[in-house]
């Protein structure tokens, strides 16, 4: 190892190096590969309760777009220059806590880097005999847990219900599908894009109906997919599914927004639905989401799913991408739909 001196903080530094992924640049509209760059740094001695931890999984999501603007939302932005955070897996490769062993696979946020040093609170010491560790990146992770809000919490599915989910062959999506089945739904319609993923949601995924939005006219695709109109509609995209389902809706319905992805690059202000007002005459319930608020359920969701994903009830997918020089593909890839289940890269050999 190393001694550096900042100022009167003397920090030791391991042999190891790590890349990471640092925001270049704030994108304008859609990211492009000069939004990101790719650095080596030093990797740091853990402190006293630190960990240290080589990261074998990352996720990338779509709400990082947000983070890459400045702004107030409600998670801070990513900062210039520096790595960006996300969701992960990894091996702890040294510690100075107690709680979390060398040895031990952990999920945490520093993702976006080969090796991560942080407090071991801010750590979470996963099963690995339940289920693979990138499960819990996906099903297992808040993903799944996602899902699970949105259609216990935020918009409750009832027994009987009509169920539609946008972005259904996606990482919430084709979980929400499921979940909605075995909530008691009647009928559980999805929406992705072009005849692959929609055939997806049928054959793999279990969907009932499957609207694609790449052959444009959602509303008239939903209208003859339920008929009779929907009871709960969960959101990941808003723009014209937003519009279709509150189109769609029974009286007393519920929609769950938990994101937006039509608007992330936008410009300009994006117009809301045209028909608003009759959600209102409906007496829909529209209600958002933040899942960091909904924290307190994992146990009990993990408890349900990973039974699910052993026994085969609960199908999902993973579309992998490999090598951290790769993450920003990775992250434009799955903002523009490439991905079917959940996006991961998987962390090559590191240094």
């Amino acid at each position: 190892m190393t001694t550096t001196s900042r100022g009167t903080t003397t920090t030791e530094t391991t042999t190891i190096t790590s890349r990471e992924i640092r925001l270049a640049a704030r994108p304008v509209g859609e990211p492009t590969p000069g939004n990101f760059a790719l650095a080596t740094t030093g990797v740091p001695e853990p402190g006293e309760g630190e960990i240290l931890v080589r990261n074998t999984w990352m996720s990338v999501d779509p709400y990082m777009r947000g983070r890459m603007d400045e702004g107030h939302s409600y998670i801070p932005p990513f900062e210039l220059g520096a790595p960006l955070e996300g969701a992960a897996i990894g091996e702890v490769i040294a510690s100075r806590a107690a709680s979390v062993p060398v040895g031990a696979t952990v999920s945490h946020f520093l993702g976006w880097r080969e090796y991560a040093v942080l407090d071991a609170g801010a750590a979470t010491v996963v099963d690995t005999s339940l289920a693979p560790p990138e499960a819990y990146l996906g099903p297992l992770g808040t993903t799944g847990l996602s899902a699970y809000v949105a259609l216990t919490r935020t918009a409750p599915v009832r027994p009987g219900d009509v169920v539609f989910v946008s972005a259904a062959a996606g990482a919430v999506g084709s979980v929400a599908g499921q979940l909605a089945r075995k909530l008691g739904a009647s009928r559980v319609i999805g929406s992705a894009g072009g005849p692959l993923k929609t055939g997806k949601l049928i054959d793999a995924f279990g969907f009932d109906a499957a609207v694609d939005h790449r052959r444009g006219r959602l509303a008239e695709q939903l209208d003859r997919a339920a008929p009779d109109g929907i009871d709960v509609y969960l959101d990941s995209v808003a723009g014209d599914h937003l519009e279709a389902a509150i189109g769609a809706m029974r009286a007393d319905g519920r929609i769950a927004l938990v994101g937006a992805i039509s608007t992330y690059n936008a410009t300009e202000p994006v117009p809301g639905p045209v028909n608003l007002f009759d959600a209102a005459a409906k007496e829909v319930t529209l209600r958002g989401m933040v899942i960091s608020r909904h924290l307190d359920l994992f146990p009990e969701w993990i408890a349900k799913a990973a039974p699910w994903l052993a026994d085969g009830t609960l199908r999902t997918e993973t579309t992998v991408v490999e090598g951290i020089e790769r993450a920003p593909d990775a992250f434009l890839g799955v903002m523009r739909g490439a991905n079917t289940g959940k996006m991961l890269v998987r962390l090559g050999e590191t240094r």
